[in-house]
């Protein structure tokens, strides 16, 4: 009987040592199969986390940032012990005790599920185990996934201490609203560094981990609260927090940016602009976007916000001037539902949604607002973020044709400003509209080609094309300095004779006869007249003269093209350009004619601080010298290429101020300091430009329709593009002062008479005196004058032809109107007018 029980208990030993041996075997085997190909653990040990880069003004204040993943990374040691103790009562209370996995916790979620027959699956991955998920493996919930996820974070254990792993996780984990990590979470949802946050705050945080779009602040509001004190409760009995603490912060309400509780992180910043964007292109091209986008970069870049400000109203107020011109009304486009107007919160709901601009200030701040009742003598609204309605009266809309009712519907959404009486109080509200002609604004140091100010349409959240950068317009007579350029460093001077007379071409698209402006010819004239009054003939004689070849070279050596068609119709600015390249090229004028690399960007640093892009290559001598006496400028020597003789970019220099002081553009500028530039108008005014400078800055505007059309009679670039010039500049010269045109060295003034080139005593003064600077050893001639070599046609048309008023014709309607002669190669594609 003995031998029968010993043999049996025996028997259910073996049974049992056999299943467990078989058990081990088969867990040795599944670990061994799942741990041969896994990937390495080592590489997080190397680790670098994607994180925002960031674009600061000259000032340091931050303009901008770009991420794809919304992180700031912070090391463990910088992470308060609060917020370490909330994230591991909320997702593994033993961490600190465990070797990667939690064998209990397994478990128990086992049990759990078993009891609950597959209702109630809740996970059991510990910290480390969730950090083998989010960097090595995928989120599957598979048991496959599971194994390997236990044997890397066993791994993990013996490569990495306990805080490592844990800064690791604090700055990977995903928190919802594109916020990666805890540091850029508690700036998302409480506006708050990691130090600030109160143990509620730190609780709700630690709540997110397990799905943020079940747990959001606003829509989750009660289901994230419920969270959050479970995870005080846990806090409290693990020892984090003592039952006082608990008992007060349990009490405390959901408070969070996304309730309207705390200022948004993005309020601080400036909206975004056409400056940053263009950073961000240009920068996405020179490192990668992976890298721009993810690589934690600090920029520091050229704009001077308070000029930059002013470029967008200076450009904003010469479209809304032109725009208004015009009388036509365009509105937004957008129309809500007459089911969102049947109360105040449905409109203001519907409102917010609307995709309008709200970055535009001029005269104010411009504001969404939606058509409840048009009226004959009032349109009534309802603006965003103002209590009520409010009226827009008649007289506001005297520049409109027709009344509010031939323009206006209800529901309609356009964009009002405050009109204010003098002790501050609302007057009435005057309607607004983002112009359909647009325009771009560049401004930048001569000497440094830092830009200062862009500005690249009226509002940048109504278009993000950068009219400044990137959109390719003719710039008419605004060239013509560069074929003057190429002539005076051939050997010609300010006070050579040019016939300005009549000109016949013929070239495969037809006959090309251009003319000048006024419709007029003026006979032998200085060249310096010729660009102060922008004759056409002049230039076009001109450029033959010299070559078209060599003029192209010249536009090319500056930047202004690539490879320039040698065409003669592009002595007269037909060929296209960006506003960009042409204002870095005037720049080359202003210094003397030094190569000027233009640039958005002072400086680039990466993650670490390390300096891995510097515009400013120049050598500074005396910079660190003890001995530099205070008050007293260091010296800096520069190597840049010179791209025009000196003496060439001050005669050049002294011809274009003779545009602003009594040329075409002499009407409308008027600065306290030398001032140069370059009106440019293209035919039929599609495009209008001025380029300007004075010894220091550098600026240029250019307007027009995006899909080029005329834009009518008295659009001119000294009209439309002055003014904004004038503004711009009156602001920067009172900033940055300025002086005269430096004169180089190697050179002599001769007085000459500016009609007719002729030379004078010394003792001659009156309007029509010039001092034109001359080489020196190259004595001028004077009286000769320069044709092109092109023959006077003699059935060329008259001042009287070229003025016929067309014929009469009946339109559809049964009115009449008066149609102009046949368009001819050259008037649609000759380029510059004026």
């Amino acid at each position: 009987m003995l031998r029968f029980i010993l043999s049996f208990f025996g028997s259910i030993f073996s049974t049992i040592t056999l299943g467990i041996a078989m058990v081990a075997l088969t867990l040795g085997a599944v670990f061994w199969i799942y741990g041969r190909d896994l990937p390495s653990h080592e590489s997080l040990s190397q680790y670098q986390p994607p994180t925002i880069s960031r674009i600061y003004s000259g000032e340091g204040r931050m303009i901008d940032e770009f991420a794809k993943e919304r992180r700031l990374f912070t090391p463990s040691t910088d992470i308060p012990d609060l917020v370490k103790q909330a994230f591991i009562s909320a997702e593994d209370k033993n961490f600190y005790s465990h070797h990667g996995y939690d064998a209990r916790g397994i478990a128990a979620a086992a049990f759990e599920a078993v009891r609950s027959r597959g209702d109630n699956v809740r996970g059991a991955s510990t910290i480390t185990q969730q950090v083998m998920k989010n960097f090595l493996l995928s989120g599957d919930r598979r048991a496959a996934r599971k194994i390997k996820e236990i044997i890397l974070a066993t791994r993990l254990e013996e490569t990495l201490d306990k805080e490592r792993i844990l800064e690791l996780y604090l700055n990977e984990i995903f928190l919802g609203q594109n916020s990666y990590g805890v540091t850029a979470a508690a700036q998302t949802y409480f506006n708050k560094t990691l130090g600030e946050l109160a143990p509620h705050e730190a609780a709700a945080l630690a709540s997110m981990p397990k799905a943020p779009s079940d747990y959001h602040p606003v829509r989750q509001k009660e289901r994230l609260l419920a969270r959050r004190n479970y995870v005080l409760r846990e806090m409290r009995e693990n020892g984090y927090i003592s039952q006082a603490v608990y008992d007060v912060e349990v009490q405390e309400p959901l408070r969070s940016v996304q309730n309207g509780d705390f200022p948004s992180f993005r309020a601080t910043l400036p909206p975004r602009d056409y400056f940053s964007d263009e950073i961000r292109r240009q920068l996405s091209e020179n490192f990668g976007e992976g890298e721009f986008f993810t690589g934690g970069l600090s920029v520091r870049a050229t704009i001077d916000v308070e000029m930059q400000t002013e470029a967008a109203d200076a450009l904003r107020t010469g479209l809304q001037k032109y725009d208004r011109s015009r009388g036509v009304w365009i509105g937004t486009g957008v129309t809500l539902e007459e089911t969102d107007l049947a109360d105040e919160t449905s409109w203001r709901e519907a409102l917010s949604s609307a995709e309008v601009p709200r970055d535009i200030t001029l005269g104010g701040k411009w504001l969404p607002a939606v058509a409840l009742e048009v009226g004959d003598k009032a349109l009534v609204v309802g603006v965003e973020g103002e209590e009520g309605t409010g009226e827009v009266p008649r007289d506001d809309i005297k520049w409109m044709k027709g009344s509010f009712k031939d323009n206006i519907s209800r529901g309609d959404v356009v964009l009002v400003r405050a009109v204010r009486a003098e002790d501050g109080s609302l007057k009435h509200w005057s309607l607004r509209q983002v112009p359909e002609v647009q325009g771009g604004f560049v401004a930048m140091d001569v000497n440094t080609g830092r830009v200062l100010a862009m500005q690249g349409g009226f509002s940048y959240q109504h278009s993000v094309f950068n009219r400044a950068t990137q959109a390719q317009r003719q710039p008419g007579s605004s060239f013509k300095p560069f074929v003057y350029a190429a002539a005076l460093d051939s050997g010609y001077s300010p006070a050579t004779i040019v016939v300005d007379a009549p000109i016949e071409i013929n070239t495969p698209q037809g006959l090309w006869r251009p003319k000048n402006s006024s419709n007029k010819f003026y006979g032998p004239t200085p060249l310096r007249t010729g660009i102060e009054r922008s004759r056409n003939l002049m230039t076009i004689r001109l450029a033959q003269e010299v070559g078209m070849p060599v003029v192209a070279g010249y536009a090319e050596r500056f930047g202004v093209y690539d490879n320039m068609g040698a065409f003669l119709a592009n002595s007269l600015g037909a060929e296209e350009t960006t506003l960009y390249k042409m204002v870095a090229a005037y720049a080359m004028f202003a210094n003397g004619g030094e190569r000027v690399q233009p640039t958005l960007v002072d400086r680039v640093q990466d993650r670490y601080g390390r300096t891995i892009y510097r515009h400013d290559d120049r050598d500074c001598v005396d910079c660190s010298a003890p001995g530099l006496a205070a008050g007293q400028a260091p010296r800096i020597i520069t190597n840049r290429e010179q791209v025009m003789d000196p003496i060439t970019a001050y005669q050049l220099s002294s011809m274009m101020k003779g545009v602003v002081d009594r040329g075409t553009a002499s009407s409308v500028i008027d600065l306290p300091v030398p001032t140069a530039g370059k009106t440019g108008t293209t035919n039929d005014s599609r495009d209008v430009w001025f380029v300007g400078f004075t010894s220091n800055i550098v600026a240029g505007c250019y307007m027009g329709f995006d899909q080029p059309r005329p834009m009518g009679r008295g659009a001119y670039g000294g009209t439309m593009c002055g003014p904004v010039f004038q503004q711009f500049m009156k602001v920067a010269t009172e900033k940055f002062g300025g002086g005269p045109f430096e004169v180089p060295e190697g050179g002599h003034f001769i007085k000459i008479d500016r009609y007719t080139g002729a030379r004078l005593p010394d003792s001659a003064s009156g309007a029509h005196v010039v001092a034109e600077y001359f080489r020196d050893g190259a004595e001028p001639i004077f009286g000769l004058a320069f044709d092109g070599g092109f023959a006077m046609g003699s059935d060329l048309p008259l001042l009287e032809e070229v003025q016929q008023s067309g014929r009469q014709v009946t339109t559809s309607s049964g009115g009449t109107a008066v149609l102009g002669p046949k368009a001819t190669f050259g008037t649609i594609t000759s380029g510059g007018q004026y």
